[in-house]
């Protein structure tokens, strides 16, 4: 298949699924069409399957704000039309979906038909979604989508609870590659890191308010004055960045913290680690999460959002209710005082991610269902693709 992929390019779960998809796909044989800002992050080298077409956001006097969604519009009609596509697959509703729908109209004008499938990732309906000034949007696009995923269950369920959607969604999980994301034998990093023995905690992401990370650095300031040996390695940076290390120094704990900043990939880091915590008060997958569990790390989690589809509790890790850091430092001892529970979950948590939510299992997946809807459209008189 001719595949054409819109998604954002930056570091965060929606653009890291769509470029790992893509590329997945473009291992399997499929010519693969990126279209977006900028080079996704994720990208790296451009193989000869794999194509990036750049949508440029040009400035006019006579816009403020440069109009990026007809921008993306043209580029997908330009793609469809000389990259002979088969389907347009795009992630996040908002500009994406839209941007996808328009130029579906546009081209039956000319006689070519193109299915639109929209894959939704989470914040795009419980934030986004829900914005009174985007609601009437999210909704057409969603729902003049030929065919919709879901990355969980969980949003899935939230998506027809909030938005005013008739069309089917179909829930396809997030998936990991647990080749690239293994436990890798880092023996010397984790002993500069932990040179007298310590216990290593790593938290993984975009230090925003939902992250809840300043719950990470009360559980760890707490763990220390119970006269627990650990470490603790941040990865990632955001707008809470600066008040988590203000907190770390107010505990004085900071000693015993790194602060990483973005890296990509983090699976050599994930190898050393020995508990992930994650503590978001929402979560529509996880993705983070499972990369640590492909990395045999387990996790201490919140039980919100799609997290317990993933987590299973006691047996892959912890979950522990929203906020409660009391809760929190307790999973946290158990794994702790118990090395032999530790070592189950970790052996547990990448059985799950190799059984569950590896690529060989998921992408196969996107692949029927793209055939689905190439064939439902290829049924649908043209005239009707002109008038959605």
């Amino acid at each position: 298949m001719n595949i054409g992929i819109a998604c954002y390019p930056v570091y965060g779960g929606s653009g890291v699924v769509a470029t790992e998809l893509g590329k997945a796909l473009a291992e399997r044989g499929h010519d693969v069409h990126f279209m977006s800002y900028s080079m996704p992050f994720r990208l790296g080298h451009i193989k000869d399957n794999i194509s990036f077409h750049e949508v440029d956001v040009n400035s006019y006097p006579l816009f403020e704000y440069p109009p990026y969604t007809l921008n993306l519009t043209s580029k997908m009609v330009d793609v469809v039309k000389h990259g002979n596509l088969d389907i347009l697959h795009v992630h996040y509703a908002i500009p994406h979906a839209t941007s996808a729908v328009l130029a579906r109209q546009i081209l039956a004008g000319e006689g070519i038909k193109i299915p639109v499938i929209t894959t939704l990732h989470g914040t795009d309906i419980t934030l986004v979604g829900r914005d009174p000034s985007f609601a009437s949007i999210v909704d057409y696009s969603i729902n003049q989508s030929d065919g919709v995923t879901a990355v969980s269950e969980y949003l899935k369920k939230e998506t027809l609870n909030s938005c005013l959607i008739k069309a089917d969604i179909r829930a396809i999980p997030n998936f990991i590659d647990t080749d690239q994301y293994s436990p890798l034998n880092k023996d010397h990093f984790k002993l500069a890191l932990c040179p007298n023995g310590e216990k290593l905690l790593v938290h993984v992401s975009n230090f925003r308010p939902v992250k809840r990370v300043a719950d990470v650095i009360q559980m760890f300031a707490r763990l220390k004055d119970d006269g627990y040996a650990v470490k603790m390695l941040l990865v990632g940076d955001g707008p809470d960045r600066m008040a988590t290390e203000h907190l770390a120094r107010e505990l004085n704990v900071m000693d015993d913290i790194r602060f990483l900043g973005k890296q990509e990939p983090v699976g050599e880091i994930l190898s050393v680690a020995d508990i992930f915590v994650l503590p978001s008060g929402s979560e529509t997958f996880g993705l983070a999460a499972l990369e640590a569990m492909s990395c045999a790390v387990p996790v201490i989690a919140t039980d919100v959002g799609g997290l317990p589809e993933l987590i299973q509790d006691g047996i892959t890790g912890f979950l522990f209710p929203l906020g409660d850091v009391d809760a929190l430092v307790d999973r946290a001892k158990q794994m702790l005082d118990n090395d032999d529970l530790r070592m189950k979950m970790a052996q547990a948590s990448r059985k799950r991610a190799i059984d569950s939510f590896s690529k060989q299992l998921i992408v196969p997946m996107y692949e029927s269902y793209y055939q689905e809807i190439i064939d439902k459209v290829e049924s649908r008189p043209l005239s009707l693709e002109h008038q959605s």
